[in-house]
């Protein structure tokens, strides 16, 4: 069978190498067969025995012509459909030689671009051998093509990269080749392609010069290196230079307080007072610079702690208000119910942003006031801070500017009112990077509102609610000629069921008691004494609680009698809790009640210095600076304890061994930690190897140190430290540090 289909296939092969030979064959064939039957049949009738039938022979001669014209309709029928095939056939050699035009002219459009393309484009078959290479494989390889098609040709590879291998099998890797213009480096891409169905796959490098990119990136590494290097140096250099500041600081701000406790003239109190605010200026412009540099260094660590939030802003508004009330303005807090008692984030940093805010505000507000409202933010878990005043406001052009560091409104600002500019932008960033935002609204003249928005979610734990009062249809005044205060008391009072009334005029107030029953009277004492005396009496008929509103500082104008119409008192700024109390407890309707409350006013009354243990310790103390040296004895000696003093870690070591030795150790030693010969660190740990392993008690060890670095402190406790105290020492913190280690410690008092 395939013998048969072989000379077949070599027979049409031959007619259609030879045509008309073929031709002519056929025709000769179709002539002879014609010729043969026609005279055959006409010599046949014609014969003598042939029985010749005229009528036969025309039916005959009939017949053969309709077979004739049947087989010439049958041939004319067939080379019409030949004719429509070789029609079709013609159009489809027409497209397929159009379309092979196209796929010729693609192919060396294609080829044209390959071998014009930037990128190297090289492949190879199984044997390494180059079957393909651009113009640009051929410029760096520096031969031409022929010479590279059919050889293992390879690129002189100087450095290889790292290789990676993608999921679709691509090979990726980066090689440092030599080229005609010195060193290139390539970033290969490699994979199996196929050319012809049959035949082995091939494979096909495509490689981009990314020299630029590649030196770019090291010099961007080289650059990134550097700024990382001059980062840290400024750091250490700031660390350093707070050191070296906060050291005679501790002698400034130390001596000076010592001296204010001796006998002074007036004119001497005032410079040593001075003195002592310049260098309380100074330490405050050292703390801010740090946080710029903690920030700028990106050493800035967030807590996730759960505390309580209104608690927290009742701290800032008493902690700023001294310095408020200094400048005869108000400062109040107002904390939406709605919001959690407890929630979870950073509660040090987010006081140091609102401290700084209302600070600012306290700053630039001469009359009027400074309110911190808390309420829930526009989000889920968001909680806006808002800080508004009174004060001269800011300029449009001005407030972006100013969240920018070392920059204020204008110069005029600046002059009269000091400051570096860092604040805001430290609020600023801290802000961001606990996930809030900062917003301003000013206009000169009528003051600011610093809106800040951070999310902050409520602890896991057992909330603990504010109980607040039912006030509900009860009437409470408020008479204040100051509005910060009384309008944020107001909106308390009115969501807890209260209708208040809010009158600036003592006379205007004594018209409208009459009018109602009132449930509770608060009366501002920054009315005149006599007003709000003749206010009260007045209110005997109309008010349950009579109460009036002062500041610790005026607390000693009301003086208290046995006559006094008043029931109670509150302290400024207000606290929610001591509102409610204060608003829902039986009224206390003798004066003594009253001078009773008074006398025992925690915010009021000075805070007396700690008082000194019983029996003194023996303290070590190891400090270099003669001036710190003679303020620490001088400190520790007014706090009734003994104090030892050396100038270097081999002294406090070598005298702590004698004391040991002796059979009275000290109690506590107080470690410098930068000090010559050996430091405060290695010193603590040859202590804690030495007391490793011996019976006895272990020595209290505090450092003193004016680095306030993160990891400074981690080094401290690492060394085995209880504990430390940042230079400039006070005398109350120190006392209570003492306090606080010797009860821990049970060290005998």
């Amino acid at each position: 069978m395939g013998r048969t289909f072989r000379i077949k296939l070599h027979l049409r092969r031959f007619s259609r190498r030879h045509p008309w030979l073929t031709f002519a064959v056929r025709s000769f064939m179709i002539f002879s067969a014609t010729f043969g039957g026609a005279y055959g049949f006409i010599a046949g009738s014609r014969a003598e025995n042939s029985g010749y039938d005229p009528n036969s022979f025309a039916i005959g001669v009939s017949f053969l012509f309709a077979l004739a014209c049947l087989a010439i309709a049958t041939l004319s029928f067939r080379l019409r459909m030949m004719r429509q095939k070789l029609r079709k056939i013609a159009i489809h050699n027409e497209a397929m030689a159009d379309r092979n035009w196209e796929l010729q002219e693609a192919e060396q459009r294609t080829r044209r671009l390959f071998e014009s393309q930037g990128d190297l484009i090289v492949l190879r078959d199984t044997d390494g051998r180059i079957t393909f290479a651009n113009d640009a494989y051929c410029e760096l390889a520096q031969t031409n093509r022929d010479a590279l098609i059919g050889n293992p040709v390879r690129l002189t590879i100087l450095e290889q990269g790292d290789v990676a291998l993608e999921s679709n099998g691509t090979r990726i890797h980066d090689q440092k080749v030599a080229g005609p213009l010195g060193p290139r480096w390539i970033a290969w891409r490699e994979g199996l392609v196929r050319n012809d169905a049959g035949g082995p796959a091939e494979l096909q490098s495509v490689g981009r010069d990314v020299t630029d990119r590649t030196e770019s990136e090291r010099a961007l590494a080289e650059a990134r290196d550097q700024a990382d290097a001059a980062s840290r140096a400024k750091s250490r250099f700031l660390a350093m230079a707070s050191h070296e500041i906060r050291t005679p600081l501790n002698g400034i701000i130390g001596m000076s307080g010592l001296l204010m406790d001796t006998p002074l003239t007036p004119e001497q109190a005032t410079y040593v007072k001075a003195v002592k605010t310049s260098g309380d200026a100074l330490l405050s412009l050292i703390e801010e610079l740090l946080d710029y540099s903690k920030i700028e260094a990106g050493k800035i660590d967030l807590e996730h702690r759960p505390f309580a939030l209104s608690a927290m802003i009742e701290d800032i508004t008493e902690l700023l208000a001294p310095r408020a009330q200094a400048r005869k303005i108000e400062i109040a807090a107002y904390v939406d119910e709605r919001l959690p008692m407890e929630v979870i984030g950073d509660a040090t940093r987010l006081r140091q942003v609102l401290l700084n805010l209302a600070g600012n505000a306290i700053k630039f507000t001469a009359t009027g006031g400074v309110a911190l409202i808390v309420e829930p933010g526009i989000w889920p878990n968001e909680i806006s801070f808002l800080v508004r005043d009174t004060g001269i406001g800011i300029a449009p052009e001005a407030q972006q500017r100013i969240f920018r560091e070392f920059e204020q409104a204008d110069d005029r600002i600046a002059r009269n009112y000091g400051g570096t500019g860092l604040g805001l932008s430290i609020s600023d960033r801290i802000v961001k990077r606990m996930g809030g935002r900062i917003a301003l609204q000013s206009e000169p003249g009528a003051g600011s509102t610093f809106e800040v928005s951070i999310p902050l979610a409520a602890s896991d734990g057992v909330q603990k609610t504010f109980n607040a009062p039912d006030l509900s249809g009860q009437s409470i005044m408020l008479v204040s000629a100051q509005s910060i205060e009384a309008s944020l008391t107001a909106r308390r009072l009115q969501r807890w069921g209260a209708q208040t009334c809010m009158v600036s005029d003592a006379g205007v107030a004594q018209a409208l008691l009459p009018e109602r029953a009132w449930h509770a009277i608060l009366i501002d004492h920054a009315l005149d004494t006599a007003d709000i005396g003749q206010l009260a009496e007045t209110a005997r008929l109309h008010a349950t609680q009579r109460i009036v509103m002062f500041t610790p500082a005026t607390r000693q104008e009301l003086q208290p009698s046995a006559s006094s119409a008043l029931t109670g008192y509150l302290v400024k700024p207000l606290r929610a809790a001591s509102l409610a109390a204060r608003l829902t407890t039986a009224p206390e309707v003798t004066a003594p009640g009253i001078a009773g409350e008074l006398a025992i006013d925690p915010r009021d009354a000075v805070k007396p210095p700690p008082a000194p243990v019983n029996k003194g310790l023996s303290i070590l103390v190891a400090e270099d600076n003669e001036i710190n040296a003679l303020l620490m004895r001088s400190l520790l000696g007014r706090l009734g304890h003994h104090a030892v003093i050396t100038t270097n870690g081999e002294e406090a070591l070598e005298s702590w061994l004698s004391a040991r030795s002796a059979g009275s150790p000290y109690d506590l030693v107080l470690m410098d930690i930068q000090m010559p010969q050996l430091n405060g660190i290695d010193a603590t740990q040859r202590i804690r190897q030495l007391e490793a392993g011996q019976p006895g008690r272990r020595t209290a060890i505090l450092a003193l140190t004016a680095n306030t670095l993160v990891e400074d402190r981690y080094a401290c406790f690492e060394a085995g430290m209880d504990g430390f105290l940042i230079k400039p020492l006070d005398r109350d913190k120190l006392a209570e540090a003492l306090a606080n280690l010797a009860a821990s410690r049970h060290i005998a008092a």
